[in-house]
């Protein structure tokens, strides 16, 4: 009997559900929260595009439920206190397990790979490059230390001081690409108030003219 199209993207939604029930740091996400991770998602994919992702070549292509059903077999493998018998305390625990699942199944897929920082897209802008860079390397235990630029590193006086400030953000648990565009668009409000004034202002010149 054939599979209905489709029928892997119902499974895919029936696992975010029980995620969104069973998991401590799934049921705490909000659309604001993840935020960060679409940003991310987005320029992996372009990445894998820019590597030469392609359809398969024995002539059966690919469909939605494929991508569908690699991403709930993803999500069942990195939460296996949902899907087995893994017990967690907390959110924070949840996090380290799926950290410390995903750098196995980097060193297990016969790539070669063998930094934290493989697979992050170098083409996404620098700001959120920065922010992806320092998470993956406190994933790793990388120290603190070695974010900050030593004399020589080829890294700008000022480039350096963006980065710390990319630091600054993590610490604090913000994303840093995420407050600049908020800064950014607030700046741009008051950019168009002084326009409106000053165009009233001027308005209000020209009548007095009259």
């Amino acid at each position: 009997m054939l599979t209905p199209p489709g029928s892997a993207l119902v499974e895919l939604v029936a696992v975010m559900d029980r995620l969104r029930r069973d998991c401590p740091w799934d049921a705490r996400q909000t659309h604001q929260s993840l935020r960060p991770y679409l940003l991310e998602e987005t320029y992996e994919t372009l990445d894998a595009l820019d590597r030469g992702a392609a359809e398969r070549t024995d002539g059966t292509g690919f469909d939605i439920d494929d991508v569908a059903a690699g991403i709930a077999a993803k999500l069942k493998r990195r939460h296996p206190h949902v899907f087995g018998d893994v017990t967690v305390a907390d959110a924070d625990e949840v996090k380290r397990n799926w950290d410390a699942i995903k750098a196995a199944e980097r060193a297990g897929s016969g790539s070669g790979a063998r930094s934290a920082l493989d697979g992050v897209p170098l083409a996404q802008p620098a700001l959120a490059l920065a922010a992806q860079l320092q998470r993956r390397a406190a994933a790793a235990g990388v120290p603190q230390w070695v974010a900050a630029a030593p004399a020589g590193s080829g890294a700008s006086e000022l480039g350096s001081e963006l980065f710390a400030l990319v630091t600054k953000a993590q610490a604090a648990g913000l994303d840093p690409e995420l407050e600049l565009r908020q800064a950014a668009l607030a700046f741009g409000d008051r950019v168009r108030a002084f326009e409106a004034n000053r165009q009233r202002d001027e308005g209000c010149g020209d009548d007095r003219q009259f």
